[in-house]
C-alpha cells in the first residue's frame, strides 16, 4: 500500500507543478475544476447511489462558483451572486423536477452542501494563483498539506498505539495525528526556504503547527461523512489513496484558511500582479 501511494505522488506531482507553474488561468481553472467536479461527483454518491438529475444539478452549480473565482479578479461581487443564484435554483430545481416531497429538504440541502463543501474551499486556489507570487503560494501550501497526511499515515503505522477517533476512523492515531504535526512544520520550513523566502520564522512555524492539525480535521470531517453514508472510500479513481475526495479532504480545510491568512497577515503580498 505504501509503494501505491509513493507511485501516485510521483506521477502527479509533475503534473500538478507542470499546470500550476506553466499553464495560463483559463487551463488552471480547468483543472480545478476536474478536481471539484470529480470530488463533488463521489459526495452526492453518499446519498444519491447512482448519478442522477439533482447530481447534475450540483455539479452545474460548482462549476458556475468556480466561474465566478475566476470572473472575481475583474467583476466584484461575482461570488455572491453565483452563492445566492445556487441557493434559490436549487430550489427552483426540486419544484420543477417534481421531486418527492418527503425528500426535498434533505436533498436540496445535500445539492448545496455538495457545492459548499467542495467548489467553495477549493475555489480559493483560483483567487492564490492571482495574487503575487501565487504560484508560489500554491505549492508551499500544498507541500505543507500533504506533508501533514505523509507524516501522519507513516508515523501512525510505525509507532501508533492510542486510537485518535475510533469511532470514525479506527485506523488514525494519536501518535500518528503528532507526526502529522511535526511533519507539517518541517514542511512548511522547507516549502518556504523553496518558494517563499520572505516569510518569517514565525509565521512559518505557526502555519505549520495551524495548518497541521485543520489538515487532520478536513480529513477527519470527510471520514465522518463516510461513515455516515456507509462506505469505506469515496472512490477509486487514485491508486492506494481511494477517490479524489479522499485526496482533497485535507485540502478543503487548508487552502481558504491559508488565503485568508496571507490576505489579512501577510498583505504585503496579496496585490493581484498587473
Amino acid at each position: 500500500m505504501g509503494g501505491k501511494r509513493v507511485v501516485t505522488a510521483i506521477v502527479l506531482i509533475p503534473v500538478i507543478y507542470s499546470v500550476v507553474r506553466y499553464l495560463p488561468p483559463l487551463y488552471f481553472l480547468l483543472f480545478v475544476a476536474a478536481w471539484v467536479l470529480i470530488g463533488q461527483y463521489e459526495f452526492y454518491r453518499f446519498y444519491y447511489r447512482v448519478f442522477n438529475i439533482f447530481s447534475l444539478l450540483g455539479l452545474i452549480f460548482g462549476f458556475a462558483l468556480l466561474l465566478s473565482f475566476y470572473a472575481e479578479e475583474n467583476s466584484a461581487g461575482a461570488k455572491g451572486v453565483v452563492l445566492t443564484a445556487i441557493v434559490l435554483l436549487a430550489l427552483t430545481g426540486f419544484l420543477l423536477l417534481k421531486a418527492n416531497v418527503r425528500d426535498a429538504l434533505t436533498g436540496v440541502s445535500v445539492i448545496i452542501f455538495g457545492v459548499l463543501y467542495m467548489a467553495w474551499p477549493l475555489g480559493h486556489l483560483i483567487s492564490l494563483r492571482y495574487l503575487i507570487n501565487g504560484q508560489h503560494l500554491i505549492f508551499f501550501i500544498l507541500i505543507v498539506t500533504w506533508g501533514v497526511d505523509t507524516g501522519a499515515y507513516y508515523t501512525g503505522r510505525l509507532f501508533g498505539r492510542h486510537k485518535l477517533s475510533p469511532h470514525i476512523s479506527p485506523g488514525k492515531t494519536v501518535e500518528g495525528a503528532v507526526g502529522g504535526v511535526l511533519s507539517a512544520v518541517g514542511a512548511a520550513f522547507f516549502a518556504g526556504w523553496l518558494f517563499l523566502p520572505e516569510l518569517t520564522v514565525n509565521h512559518t512555524l505557526f502555519m505549520g503547527v495551524i495548518f497541521g492539525v485543520i489538515s487532520q480535521i478536513g480529513d477527519l470531517s470527510e471520514s465522518m461523512l463516510k461513515r455516515s453514508a456507509g462506505v469505506k472510500d469515496s472512490g477509486h479513481i487514485l491508486p492506494a489513496h481511494g477517490g479524489m475526495l479522499d485526496r482533497v479532504d485535507s485540502l478543503i480545510f487548508t487552502i481558504p484558511a491559508f488565503y485568508y491568512y496571507i490576505i489579512y497577515f501577510m498583505p504585503q503580498i496579496t496585490r493581484v500582479p498587473v
